[in-house]
């Protein structure tokens, strides 16, 4: 059974960065694409990005284009979540999950997701 652990939230400034990452383990990532989520406490989950089991493909939010990137080492089962110039409206619960898809595409419907994360918290605020 797939299980994937958030790592990297914290508390940082407005223009600052973070980097979140996703270990998985009991299974290799390697036909998995892989999303990142978040959530505000009373808001939906909404979808921020995904990158494709090889990690040639990516889809990002226009909210966060330029902004974040995602990058995955499989030989470490991890996939990474760069964010710089954070806003504080990037504040929110951040979750990886994984969606069994060896193609070179993903989707950003959480809908697809069967393996999700415990989330990881990220506040940006001065």
């Amino acid at each position: 059974q797939l299980q994937l652990v958030e790592s990297g939230g914290g508390s940082v400034q407005p223009g600052g960065s973070l980097r979140l990452s996703c270990e998985a383990s009991g299974s290799t990532l390697d036909n998995y694409a892989i999303g990142w989520f978040r959530q505000v406490p009373g808001l939906e989950r909404e979808a921020v990005l995904c990158v494709s089991a090889g990690g040639g493909f990516t889809k990002l939010v226009d909210s966060v284009k330029g902004r974040f990137t995602v990058f995955r080492d499989n030989a470490k089962n991890t996939v990474y979540l760069q964010m710089n110039r954070l806003l504080p409206e990037d504040t929110a619960v951040y979750y990886c999950a994984a969606d069994f898809r060896p193609l070179p595409t993903c989707l950003v419907a959480k809908d697809e997701y069967d393996y999700w994360g415990q989330g990881t918290r990220v506040t940006v605020s001065s």
